[in-house]
């Protein structure tokens, strides 16, 4: 088996398959770099991702594929799940050597694994656009923390984007150490060096604005007065707010 290790990005993954296409190398296996587990005797290749290369096959997809289709590979890749990428590479293959379009053949079973996984990162891309609660620092940037099942950041930029325009913010993924920062301007990726017991989920004055923890206290007092007890459906709730999510939301916060 030949292993072709890439740097983890989209177009590096897309390079891969260039790669393979042109090597019509058959027996193979995609990893990420930093994933990477060498066994021994193997055939190892690292790929240096080429954005030209990468171009060609994603060209080459929006011939076969429909918009949906092409974001049915791209979500399936953002959720990082073990081996996704020669599920992808299998389902791209297919692809290409079919004359009709499979995105529908939820008899295949590389199609029906993308769309499961593709649906998955959409509904964790919609919770974390309802989820995501802002704190005002002293530097007056709006700063939200996350810690998502799967790598959906660069799926909500454009709505964090274009609802709050007028307002400087940051939103940070702590699983994955890096975030969105957007000055009024321009739109950047971002990467912090955090002491190891920086506490996301509390409100420090050392960073925050000292009326913040006042604005969060009010939020969570107006959550508490407009909930009705008699109401109370927990696991409704839990269903539609995992609890996974409530250390990130103020008024879920008993410290407030």
């Amino acid at each position: 088996m030949k292993n072709f290790i890439y740097d983890g990005t989209f177009d590096g993954l897309l390079t891969c398959i260039f790669k393979i296409y042109e090597e019509k190398a058959v027996d193979v296996n995609i990893q990420k770099q930093s994933k990477n587990q060498s066994i021994l005797f193997n055939d190892n290749t690292i790929i240096i991702t080429d954005e030209t290369q990468a171009n060609r096959v994603w060209t080459g997809l929006k011939n076969k594929l429909s918009p949906r289709g092409r974001s049915t590979i791209y979500y399936s890749f953002l959720s990082e799940q073990p081996q996704i990428e020669n599920v992808i590479l299998n389902y791209i293959k297919q692809v290409f050597s079919s004359s009709k379009n499979i995105e529908s053949d939820f008899a295949n079973p590389s199609v029906l694994k993308l769309s499961k996984t593709a649906k998955s990162v959409g509904r964790e891309k919609h919770r974390m656009e309802a989820f995501v609660r802002f704190r005002l620092t002293k530097d007056e940037y709006y700063f939200a923390s996350i810690s998502p099942d799967f790598d959906v950041l660069p799926l909500i930029s454009k709505h964090f984007k274009n609802r709050y325009a007028d307002q400087k913010w940051i939103i940070y993924d702590i699983k994955r150490k890096y975030g969105l920062k957007y000055d009024l301007k321009t739109l950047d990726i971002i990467s912090f060096e955090f002491c190891e017991d920086f506490d996301f989920t509390k409100t420090s004055t050392d960073f925050f604005t000292e009326g913040e923890k006042e604005f969060q206290k009010l939020w969570k007092d107006y959550f508490d007065s407009t909930n009705i007890k008699s109401r109370k459906n927990i696991q409704l709730h839990v269903k539609h707010v995992p609890k996974r999510y409530w250390k990130y939301l103020s008024e879920k916060n008993p410290l407030l």
